[in-house]
């Protein structure tokens, strides 16, 4: 039963799972499709002898039985129901078959409804990072709220993404609209992220084969994005704009710091290149990423929300940066998102926009933790290799990793030696993992290949892949850096 009127809760009890199969006036309308009219209690109890007590039970004299009809098929029955017997006349009839055809479909169309929004409310949350990842360099918290009115769902999207050597990249976007057309092209561009990410290549040229996508997708498909990475060893934040407002920059003693850039066009209207912006961030920080729904709307200009929000950071963030282990950190991270959308989306229930907001704490690493060495351009480069590999390990209390780095130090100079140039340099990184890197100023490309059995070389890479948990190559303005990586044991971590 949906809902009734008329009737007392000592009656309604009385129905509570009785079945239609139990119920024979409702198995006639479900088995028929056609109306049944009782104009009397006399005639109710000579049509359905089996229900004589209903009646008297319902206070009731007259009743309209009549079908909810919905795509040709019965989905409910509709009981109309009168205190005095009545005489149903002909256009009293067809006004109540009629009425109730009216409320078997809008039960019909609420039905539609409440399984295409939960069906848009699972693409939604199948699209987003059900949570995001907790690093050495940054952990972070996000909320998305879907814009108030509509189908619930939108084309915000944010990511946090672990790169190699501890570095970190932040993604945070948004499709122009909303509804499930947008949220599916978020979709998209949030895997596409995640595989040019993959590529470590730099911001802008990653937001340039973003760009050629949402191109692709649509004439009149565009997206804003911000996409930074931060490296915890140098504290630099390196990011792009593709019409999307700036990062906030909260510091320890509480201070926020916006950035007054000018983004590039949004993607699907840029021309790249897309330019990349720098910023040096402290110790430790908070790096605030924000859609426009979240800081502008019809009734506020965005300038009015971004000071609202530096007012907000202010206020509550100091505490976050007090946190005494990740998971506190978390929470405390949790917290001041709540804040802040409370604080800037009041009535969250009537706007019209989407609002995507993440905020991560961001530290650097302890220089104790990382170690470098300029290696000379010569055979004798890998000897020296193992040698710092040897010393730094034992340093470290890792020298049971000693052994497999060396070998994978020695094979990756040695590779630049023979097919690379300098200068060459050495890098270790303790963190949860063991990091190896070799810099060479060569822009060439480390890939394996499958040697011969008669060939002398070729095997170094497939020595280097089964070695290391995984290895990869980024690039840089004059060089690449080739890396591997190795789990630390529990016992030495």
């Amino acid at each position: 039963m949906v809902d009734s009127a008329g009737y007392t809760q000592e009656f309604l009890s009385l129905l509570d799972g009785l079945a239609v199969t139990d119920y024979p006036v409702a198995a006639d309308v479900f088995g028929t499709c056609a109306p049944r009219f009782i104009e009397s209690a006399a005639e109710y109890r000579q049509r359905y002898p089996t229900l004589k007590p209903i009646p008297a039970a319902a206070q009731k004299n007259a009743w309209a039985f009549l079908p909810m009809i919905a795509s040709g098929n019965a989905i409910g029955m509709c009981l109309v129901s009168f205190t005095r017997q009545r005489s149903f006349t002909d256009e009293e009839r067809t006004l109540l078959t009629a009425l109730s055809g009216l409320v078997g479909q809008s039960l019909a169309r609420a039905r539609l409804y409440d399984v295409e929004h939960a069906r848009a409310q699972e693409l939604q949350r199948a699209l987003l990072p059900r949570t995001l990842p907790r690093l050495p360099a940054a952990c972070a918290a996000a909320r998305y709220l879907p814009a108030g009115r509509g189908e619930q769902v939108g084309g915000d999207w944010y990511d946090v993404i672990p790169l190699s050597a501890d570095r970190v990249a932040m993604v945070i976007g948004d499709v122009m609209g909303h509804g499930t057309p947008e949220a599916a092209t978020m979709g998209q561009l949030r895997t596409a992220v995640r595989t040019l990410a993959d590529l470590d290549i730099p911001p802008a040229e990653l937001l340039s084969r973003l760009n050629d996508l949402v191109s692709d997708l649509s004439e009149d498909c565009y997206a804003t994005c911000l996409y930074a990475v931060f490296d915890p060893i140098t504290r630099i934040c390196s990011f792009s704009l593709a019409g999307h407002p700036p990062p906030v920059v909260v510091h320890p003693d509480g201070t926020v710091h916006r950035l007054d850039l000018t983004a590039d066009p949004p993607l699907g209207a840029a021309e790249p290149p897309f330019e990349t912006h720098q910023m040096l961030l402290p110790e430790e920080s908070l790096l605030v990423l924000y859609t426009d729904g979240l800081v502008e709307s019809a009734t506020r200009f965005i300038d009015q929300g971004l000071a609202r929000l530096q007012q907000v950071l202010a206020q509550h963030a100091v505490p976050t940066f007090t946190a005494s282990d990740e998971d506190y950190d978390v929470r405390r991270l949790d917290d001041l998102c709540d804040t802040v959308v409370s604080a800037l989306l009041p009535e969250h229930g009537r706007t019209d926009d989407d609002a995507a907001l993440l905020i991560a704490h961001t530290r650097a690493i302890h220089a104790g933790d990382v170690a470098s060495w300029i290696l000379p351009e010569d055979p004798r480069a890998a000897k020296q290799a193992r040698e710092h590999v040897r010393d730094q390990l034992a340093a470290w209390e890792l020298d049971e990793l000693a052994i497999t780095t060396e070998l994978l130090a020695s094979e990756l100079v040695g590779n630049v030696i023979r097919h690379a140039k300098g200068p060459i340099r050495l890098r270790l990184l303790r963190s949860r993992s063991l990091t190896c890197e070799v810099y060479d100023g060569s822009l060439s490309t480390p890939r394996i290949r499958h040697a011969a059995h008669t060939d002398e070389g070729g095997r170094g890479l497939q020595l280097v892949s089964a070695l290391s948990k995984r290895w990869g190559a980024r690039y840089h303005h004059d060089g690449k850096c080739t890396w591997t990586e190795q789990d630390i044991p529990h016992r030495a971590a």
